[in-house]
Parts: C-alpha cells; structure tokens; sequence
C-alpha cells in the first residue's frame, strides 16, 4: 500500500475519533450543565453534535454518506405516491380486512370457550 493512502487512513480514523469524542463532550456536558436550563443542556448536546458532524465531514465515509444521501434524494424524487382516491380505497380495504378477521377471531373464540366447557364438564 502506497504511503500517501496509509497517512489518509490514518487521518480519517483520528477525524471520526475526534469526532466520537466531541459527541461524549456533548454528552457529558448535558451532564456537567446539570443546574443549568435545559434548553443549556440541550444545546450541548446539540452542539456537540453539530461539531462532530463537521469534522466526519471531512473524511472519505462522511463524503461518501454525503453521497448517498443525495441519490437517496434523487430516487425519493422518482417515487410514484399514490392519489388521495387509491388511499382512501386500500384504507377501506385495510378497515374491512381488519373487521372480518376480529368478526372471525371472535366467533373462535366463542367456539373454543364454549367447547372447552364442554370438556371440562361445565356445559350448559
């Protein structure tokens, strides 16, 4: 393996350590911030967040996931959704299927009770 693509690993691996790290700053300052308002304990986290965000950023798995993204964006945009009319119609289907089968249920229920006090001699 070439130099050059050594020291880039090993840079990247101490950007998403730093990262980590800035994440349990965060975290811990949540913590430490424990008299302070929440909206302090919030933004701690949040920042700490935001910060290690900024340094994953700058390494080749935050520009990949970058990229990702946005072809995930990309195909989203493809999406056919359906219109309101076929939405409405599956959700009758959905709410007819679901009648029946607790219509269904408890009729196997009712079966199974009835003939269990059967077996156990307490049938009317």
């Amino acid at each position: 393996m070439p130099v050059g693509v050594d020291s880039h690993l090993m840079a990247d691996n101490l950007k998403l350590l730093a990262a980590g790290l800035l994440i349990a700053a965060g975290i811990a300052g949540f913590y430490f911030f424990a008299d302070s308002p929440t909206v302090v304990r919030v933004l701690s986290v949040m920042g700490g967040m935001g910060a290690a965000v900024g340094v994953a950023w700058f390494t080749t798995v935050g520009q990949r996931f970058f990229a990702f993204s946005q072809e995930s964006i990309t195909e989203a945009r493809k999406v056919v959704w359906p219109t309101r009319k076929e939405t409405m119609q599956m959700t009758g289907v959905v709410v007819a299927f679901v009648f029946v089968m607790a219509l269904f249920l408890w009729l196997v229920d009712g079966a199974l009770l009835t003939f269990t006090k059967y077996l156990m001699g307490r049938g009317e």
